[in-house]
């Protein structure tokens, strides 16, 4: 335990960028992953419905556009909500809903 203080006292901008790059991947888990989570699922419902009724078979191609323009943007919170549209399209292909 001396050596870890030891360690600290010596290098003090080590705890620091390692509490940084925590707190980013602690931002990114809740902005990519469980923030889309919150979105009703009638909402992502009402979305696959509105791209296949307008691309039909490149409803899931358009979903993935969706998500790449997120990316490219930054906008992590998006890209998450285009990927549940994604998967909610592929589940319907599974099932035989869509072509």
């Amino acid at each position: 335990m001396h050596a870890i203080l030891d360690f600290v006292r010596s290098y003090p901008a080590v705890p620091a960028f390692t509490v940084l790059i925590g707190g980013v991947a602690i931002w990114h888990v809740w902005d990519f992953r469980l923030r889309p989570l919150l979105i009703p699922k009638a909402e992502i419902s009402a979305l696959a419905d509105e791209l296949v009724a307008k691309y039909g078979p490149r409803a899931e191609e358009m979903a993935y556009a969706e998500e790449d323009r997120a990316w490219r943007y930054s906008d992590v919170y998006e890209q998450g909500k285009w990927r549940r549209v994604r998967r909610e399209l592929w589940r319907r292909y599974r099932r035989g809903e869509w072509e």
